[in-house]
């Protein structure tokens, strides 16, 4: 797979789900945005992979595109899949866990 670039983005439309390739036994991450209002971010979970429980200060978005996960916010544990959104809210602890291999794009509002 050719390795997209935010410039190519600014130049033709993309297929959202292929900005990375999954990695075995690994998270991929890329950013495509980062200004001081807010970001996003795209991320391929392989299988078993996970972000321990943590918070931010900020609301996000999450868009699962491909693959299922277990995300956990304070106590509640959601199952996510293919064309599923979820809002993590501010300040309170969320973990994100692959229970198969996912791609989600994480779309962080500071403002």
């Amino acid at each position: 797979m050719q390795q997209l670039t935010v410039q190519d983005l600014t130049q033709k439309t993309a297929m959202l789900k292929d900005w990375a390739d999954y990695q075995s036994g690994s998270i991929v991450s890329r950013k495509i945005i980062q200004k001081e209002t807010g970001a996003v971010t795209f991320f391929a979970f392989d299988e078993g992979q996970e972000l321990s429980t943590h918070s931010a200060p900020f609301d996000a978005l999450v868009y699962i595109m491909d693959g299922e996960a277990q995300i956990q916010i304070d106590e509640q544990i959601h199952h996510v899949t293919d064309g599923q959104i979820l809002m993590l809210p501010a300040n309170h602890p969320h973990g994100v866990k692959a229970t198969k291999r996912f791609k989600m794009l994480l779309i962080m509002v500071r403002s």
